[in-house]
């Protein structure tokens, strides 16, 4: 699988470095500039053979999930052609004699996998720095989503480092700054690593999914949602348009239903029983007793005049008389 070569002329013969050696010497210095100044700088440098099991990941992620079948591919071309470019590494900076891998993830496992030593620019960098060499040339590469990019943003401003920092890493404006906070801001982690990289997927159809996670209790049902067997099935792409009809249809709310109220009603001979149900719409009296049926009767042939009483009664509670 060919590659962009970031460095221009470091392609020459890789220098063979033993795993304690200092190959911080090897890199040129001076990371706080631009990133093209810094490639540059890069292309002067000497490339390194490292032992890839000294060399660990990046500290902030930048991709939701691995491409296998890319990555299958770039297995092979290494193995058949071998490393075209080399990856960028800083020293370690908590661990004496290890490295941390800057950019180029991919070709350091491919590495590791065929057991074969990383061709590698080592460069002393600090944090800031790492991001944004490691934001940069992602973006040179554009092969990452909008949600990937948007995540690997929101990592680095969980670390600390300021928005400048991530529009600098990122190339960003301010518009696609906005909408990649609204989206981290509405929609947790755990639904978005649900869905996936989504690469069809861009900015604006996300930022949609946000304004849809606004509403109350949408947050609540999207992680509900995502957790379901049947959700993990399709591809990233088909699991966005699934969780965002999902949340786009009505939510379909049961009815409130009311208990009915129930209660007795026997004279004092106790000649008739009354049973008295209220449902709020249905009012509904049954009498039991032989003297069921005269009274039902009785209060049946009064229901005009009962009915009049009734009107009176409640046109005097109106009027305060």
């Amino acid at each position: 699988m060919a590659r962009k070569d970031v460095f221009g002329s470091v392609m020459g013969p890789p220098t063979s470095v033993s795993a304690s050696r200092d190959v911080s010497g090897y890199a040129a210095r001076g990371a706080s500039r631009t990133i093209m100044q810094s490639f540059e700088e890069l292309s002067k440098s000497s490339v390194v053979d490292l032992d890839p099991g000294l060399v660990d990941t990046s500290f902030v992620s930048d991709r939701i999930d691995d491409d296998d079948e890319a990555f299958q591919e770039l297995l092979t071309a290494i193995r058949e052609r071998g490393q075209d470019s080399p990856v960028l590494v800083r020293p370690h900076p908590e661990v004496s004699g290890r490295f941390q891998t800057v950019f180029g993830h991919r070709r350091v496992r491919v590495a590791r996998q065929l057991e074969r030593p990383v061709r590698a620019v080592v460069k002393k960098m600090d944090d800031r720095d790492h991001v944004i060499a490691q934001g940069q040339e992602n973006a040179a590469r554009a092969d990452l989503s909008f949600i990937e990019r948007t995540l690997f943003a929101d990592r680095i401003l969980k670390r600390g480092h300021s928005p400048d920092t991530v529009k600098s890493a990122l190339a960003l404006d301010d518009t696609t700054f906005s909408k990649m906070r609204s989206v981290t801001s509405n929609i947790p982690e755990q639904v978005i690593l649900a869905v996936g990289a989504a690469k069809g997927i861009g900015r604006d159809r996300w930022w949609q999914l946000a304004k849809l996670m606004e509403h109350p209790g949408s947050a609540t049902r999207a992680a509900e949602y995502v957790a379901i067997a049947d959700f993990a099935q399709p591809g990233s792409e088909a699991r966005f348009a699934c969780l965002f009809d999902f949340l786009s249809a009505p939510v379909k709310r049961p009815r409130a239903s009311s208990k009915p109220q129930e209660r007795a009603w026997v004279p004092q001979d106790k000649s008739v029983r009354a049973k008295i149900t209220d449902t709020g719409k249905v009012f509904t009296l049954a009498l039991k007793s032989k003297e069921a049926s005269p009274f039902g009767a009785f209060i049946a042939g009064r229901l005009d005049e009962l009915f009049e009483a009734f009107r009176e009664s409640e046109m005097a509670k109106k009027t305060g008389d």
